[in-house]
């Protein structure tokens, strides 16, 4: 008996349909970014791996896939017993934020002077698969370096807006928070210097743990009275506080762009990557269990490569979770795509298909050539699964596109 054959654990393989589907969703944010102002990029699915555990990429740091030294600097490694550190240079992306840091100081000579730049792309990330998390998976970032104004973060934020509106999610709002309320909260908790970066931890556990238990695992880490003040804090918290000046602004400005704020200012919001230094933000959409995108500023980030700060801030939506919220019916166009089936394969059938495809190609349709089976119901059902959406038949009389009856393959 044949073995079952699969991709590697969570990996996935995708079928033409779901294939097509996942790439009309993406070119749709992708061409709602390109409207905005931002251009494309790429970098490779390889760097560096001190570069990707510099300390920047937070936990995900340690669910890089190394990659083994090779030829004969790997004989030499393994000559000298180094360590399993030292047998390992370079690293996949676990995301495109570190990448596009590396990028821009390589590249910052050619670049503009505020550089707004889409990148897209799979990630990988070796953690245990499960439900909504893969060990690789596509994100679509959108990032501006070189503007310190909070007109950067309010451009972010209503082109991602307009991006999700566009694929059909329009119900997706966007909390927001500053790391220095962050960072002056922790202060009034009685939280000293050295352990904020573990208090934001515990309470980016707040929807998993609840209140109860981010007051518990306070208590633990520091003393008791920081544990009383966080309870006193977490309790006062409403789904109507109001919006601190620091975010003022943005919260405005989105109100007049979509005539109502499609934004909620959230204290809790922390974002686990260490980089944030102001505005941080998380996508939600009332049909998903967790977030579907994320970001914020990291002004200190680009300076580790180049030895000199340079503002940044950017914002990822979450392909996979995204891609899953849009139905099949929010992603299908017309008759774009059309099979042409041959009565026979008799030479005059045959040419006028062909000529037939080409003009069919210069009015925007994507065509497939099949030769009819006897059963040609059964062949019309399987390629409606396959993404495919209406068919004609083609005969010796079928000399131009008038001569055609072009039917849906399914109703």
């Amino acid at each position: 008996m044949a073995k079952d054959v699969h991709p590697p654990r969570g990996m996935r393989d995708f079928l033409p349909a779901d294939h097509l589907k996942r790439t009309k969703v993406l070119n749709g944010i992708r061409a709602t970014y390109m409207a905005h102002g931002f251009q494309e990029i790429e970098t490779p699915a390889l760097e560096d791996l001190a570069r990707l555990t510099s300390g920047q990429g937070g936990d995900n740091e340690k669910l890089a896939f190394r990659v083994m030294k090779r030829g004969a600097e790997l004989e030499a490694a393994l000559a000298a017993s180094e360590g399993e550190d030292n047998l390992a240079d370079l690293g996949l992306r676990y995301d495109l934020t570190v990448p596009l840091t590396r990028y821009y100081a390589t590249n910052r000579s050619k670049l503009p002077k505020v550089f707004k730049s889409i990148q897209a792309g799979p990630v990988w990330r070796a953690e245990r698969p499960q439900k909504g998390r893969y060990r690789q998976f596509v994100q679509c970032d959108i990032d501006i370096i070189g503007d310190s104004s909070i007109l950067a973060e309010i451009d972010l934020l209503v082109s991602s807006l307009d991006a999700l509106e566009r694929i059909g999610l329009s119900a997706a709002t966007i909390r927001v928070n500053h790391r220095v309320l962050l960072t002056n909260l922790l202060e009034q908790l009685g939280v000293p210097e050295a352990g904020r970066g573990s208090a934001m931890i515990t309470i980016d556990k707040l929807d998993k743990i609840a209140a109860e238990g981010v007051v518990a695992e306070l208590a633990e880490k520091f003393d008791a009275s920081v544990a009383e003040r966080a309870a006193v804090w977490l309790n006062a918290i409403s789904e109507n506080l109001p919006v601190p000046s620091e975010l003022a602004p943005i919260f405005e400005a989105i109100e007049a762009r979509f005539g109502s704020s499609r934004l909620r200012f959230d204290p809790t919001l922390v974002r686990g990557m260490g980089y944030y230094t102001g505005t941080i933000f998380e996508i939600e959409h009332p049909e998903s269990g967790s977030s579907i995108g994320g970001g914020g500023r990291y002004d200190g980030m680009v300076g580790r490569w180049t030895g000199e700060d340079v503002p940044a801030v950017g914002i990822s939506i979450g392909f996979e979770r995204a891609v899953e919220l849009v139905s099949d019916q929010q992603v299908q166009s017309a008759a774009s795509n059309l099979v042409l089936v041959l009565d026979s394969t008799a030479p005059t059938v045959v040419g006028n298909a062909l000529k037939l495809q080409s003009a069919l190609f210069e009015q925007g349709y994507s065509v497939r050539l099949e030769q009819r089976p006897k059963k040609l119901n059964q062949l019309l059902e399987n390629l409606a699964l396959h993404g495919l959406t209406h068919f004609a038949i083609v005969t010796e009389d079928s000399s131009d596109i008038g001569a055609l009856t072009i039917k849906p393959i399914s109703n």
